[in-house]
């Protein structure tokens, strides 16, 4: 059975708006790439999606990037993609959209043998939670206080508390903590 992963860059607060933030430093970004090279298939929501691509895409393409930004890209661009949405209707290559039942997705994902899943939806990220979909949660928590709006947990509840098992911490020279945490059942 595969895992699902989810990380994401936040704030001290809980903010997930990367700009808030400023850019990673080669550390993180290094982190990522190895985050990537772990993955078999990446599930986006559509606002993550549009960020990301055709960014990185382009980055891979015309080697117009840092090395961190190249090898992020690199890593990240050949690895099929999903995007959750009701509305689009053209992606690229190496990219199927899929317009409902994202529980069903990512329960039939989960059912294949192959690299982790990396689940990208700020949006719906909570709800997976919620119904015990996500097995693995990187939070890269940034020494920004953002005072904004979106915040990855204002939405989150749960019938019951759930454990989780930390299973590595990461510093960073930048402050940058990377934490892993695990679902113990």
């Amino acid at each position: 059975m595969r895992n699902v992963i989810f990380a994401m860059n936040i704030s001290i607060d809980g903010c997930y708006d990367h700009t808030r933030f400023g850019p990673p430093d080669e550390e993180v970004m290094d982190f990522f790439v190895r985050l990537m090279q772990d993955t078999g298939v990446i599930v986006y929501g559509r606002k993550t999606y549009e960020l990301m691509i055709p960014y990185w895409p382009e980055i891979a393409e015309s080697r117009d990037g840092t090395a961190d930004e190249l090898a992020f890209a690199d890593a990240m661009v050949p690895i099929p993609k999903i995007v959750l949405s009701r509305t689009l209707t053209n992606v690229p290559e190496n990219t199927r959209i899929v317009h409902e039942n994202p529980e069903d997705l990512i329960r039939e994902l989960k059912q294949q043998s192959d690299k982790k899943i990396a689940f990208s939806s700020a949006s719906l990220f909570t709800h997976m939670l919620e119904l015990g979909l996500i097995d693995e949660l990187y939070l890269v928590v940034h020494p920004v206080l953002a005072g904004d709006q979106n915040r990855l947990f204002d939405t989150f509840l749960l019938p019951e508390k759930r454990i989780l098992e930390l299973a590595d911490i990461r510093h960073f020279k930048s402050g940058v903590i990377a934490l892993h945490y695990q679902r113990t059942e």
